[in-house]
């Protein structure tokens, strides 16, 4: 039997829907464990005794350093603990004593994807399908990587030949709905997607990823067609969940409001049980820290980081007219959009483990600061395509990290998007992503230390943080596109207010709005649900009473 070839005794639609799963069995068959002690290490690990598994494994090859099948296995229990960096170096050496080791270098490659090393992770993948062309677990990977670092044709043609070669498999549409709206294929995208849906009608991600394209209207048969799937006792969880925000913008398209509130609440309410309780005080405690570090003086250290001005981070919460900004300075001839690149959180989270952060910074020689912003650079390289003098770095999170930017790259520009609070939150409120999420009231609180640490920079580094109001950009576009572009050094350009005439990779859920010339429709829309949202409301307190100005309880 060849690589691509399947039993004879599954259907056509049966042999599609399995390819990735026969592939994946195909790939832990090339190398049986073979050894009887790790076969039952690897089943305590897979159990969960992750603690029994790790002393089995250090006692084994104390005695037998050089086996690659238990260097293997130590690298998924130190995943299993959250070591990550440990795991790679593992991964590594049991590369060096395997080469061929084919399931040990797809583990690593999923751990490189995980860690936002796209280069290294497609550097293996192209070693993997050297030996296995045909491998659609690899091709998969391979095209998600290229979508995220902007090679758009290359993920949509191998997008393209997995939904041909597995017409029944639903992940494979999705990947492919993905991949078309990336690249602006809006119909296409839409019919991905439905293909999804028909494929496997609970498909919580196909109803999320029409749902997510935000322009599309969903009518009373979806609507009919989500409940009747909620109504099932055997979705599984993240399914049901995507499906509650899903329904909850159905609702919403019918102007259903009170509805469409409780099914967003009750996904809200799914995820925010996976949240751990003390991840609001953290970042209560974080903003803390950065104002007492951030003094003018500790600042002044910057002249010491990397010198280029290459970059133009644009920060602040999430839905608050963030990738609005991106398209039309994208549109500007001197600026290249990227994407919401991950490297300023990789490097924070590699401060973290050094210490306390922000206040590990205060240990940094000038030398660490000058390489940290290289590093940065060297890693945004592989999503600057067309050779710009400037790149948009659109990760809104990064405002807990203004500090670390300044300091590393201090010719950087930055700039701070803002929204009406209620908007803005309500907007996350009803965006679904699988991953943990703060109450409404949590997000009201994270607010007022967003606005609080902006207001400290303001006042610590004046002039280095530009703010833009959206609902000011909204009404002004012209204006605001001039003082944005003023505080770049770069002159107007009438194509930033033709924004939606560029053709570019947008990853985020804005990417249909952006495509659209301005308009002010979802300033207040908000307002619809605003009997809902007393407590939301309370939390924000000053923070929106007092917007688009900052309270003087936050300055």
């Amino acid at each position: 039997m060849n690589r691509r070839s399947t039993p004879t005794s599954l259907s056509p639609a049966a042999r599609t829907a399995d390819s990735f799963a026969l592939a994946a069995r195909r790939l832990e068959a090339q190398r049986p464990v073979r050894n009887a002690r790790l076969r039952r290490i690897a089943a305590d690990l897979a159990q969960g005794q992750v603690d029994i598994a790790t002393a089995g494994l250090e006692e084994h090859l104390d005695r037998y350093p050089g086996d690659a099948d238990a260097i293997h296995l130590m690298a998924h229990a130190y995943l299993r603990q959250g070591r990550r960096d440990e795991a790679l170096s593992r991964f590594a050496r049991c590369l060096e004593l395997a080469p061929d080791f084919a399931l040990a270098r797809f583990d690593r490659a999923k751990l490189l994807f995980k860690l936002d090393r796209f280069q290294a992770a497609l550097d293996d993948l192209d070693l993997l399908l050297l030996r296995d062309a045909g491998n659609p677990l690899f091709r998969q990977m391979k095209a998600d990587i290229l979508r995220i670092v902007g090679e758009d044709a290359r993920s949509l043609a191998l997008c393209e030949e997995l939904v041909a070669e597995n017409p029944a498999r639903p992940q494979s549409w999705i990947a492919y709905g993905h991949a078309l709206r990336t690249a602006g294929h809006r119909e296409k995208a839409i019919a991905a997607y439905r293909r999804a849906i028909e494929c496997r009608p609970c498909s919580g991600l196909a109803w999320w990823g029409l749902a997510g394209m935000r322009t599309v209207r969903f009518s009373a048969g979806d609507a009919g067609a989500m409940e009747e799937q909620l109504r099932r006792t055997d979705v599984p969880p993240d399914d049901r969940i995507a499906l509650q925000f899903s329904l909850g913008k159905a609702f919403e398209d019918m102007q259903a409001y009170g509805q469409s509130y409780e099914l967003y609440a009750q996904g809200n309410a799914a995820l925010r049980l996976r949240l751990d309780d003390a991840s609001p005080a953290r970042l209560i405690a974080r903003a803390a820290a950065s104002k007492a570090l951030f003094t003018p003086g500790f600042l002044s250290r910057g002249s010491a980081g990397c010198e280029a001005p290459d970059p133009i981070f644009i920060v602040g919460q999430p839905r608050s007219g963030s990738t609005l900004l991106e398209q039309i300075l994208s549109s500007h001839s001197a600026v290249e959009g990227t994407a919401e690149l991950p490297y300023i959180r990789t490097l924070a989270r590699r401060l973290e483990e050094r210490g306390d952060y922000p206040a590990v910074l205060a240990t940094l020689e000038p030398a660490a600061l000058k390489a940290l912003g290289e590093e940065y650079l060297e890693s945004a390289a592989a999503h600057r395509k067309l050779g710009r003098p400037f790149f948009i770095d659109k990760a809104p999170a990064n405002f807990w990290h203004v500090g670390l930017i300044r300091l590393i790259l201090p010719n950087a520009k930055i700039i701070n998007a803002r929204r009406n609070p209620a908007a803005c939150l309500l907007s996350m409120f009803k965006l679904y992503f699988n991953m943990p999420r703060p109450r409404l009231t949590e997000l009201g609180r994270s607010y007022r230390d967003y606005v609080a640490l902006m207001a400290h920079f303001d006042s610590v580094a004046p002039g280095k943080v530009h703010r833009v109001i959206y609902e000011t950009l909204v009404g002004d576009p012209q204006g605001e596109t001039r003082r944005m572009l003023d505080h770049l050094g770069l002159p107007f350009e009438e194509s930033c207010l033709r924004f939606y005439e560029t053709k570019r990779t947008v990853l985020t859920s804005s990417s249909e709005q952006v495509r659209k010339p301005i308009s002010g429709e979802a300033v207040d829309s908000w307002r619809s649900y605003e009997p809902w949202l007393g407590p939301l409301l309370k939390s924000l307190g000053s923070a929106f009473t007092s917007y688009p100005d900052v309270p003087e309880e936050l300055r």
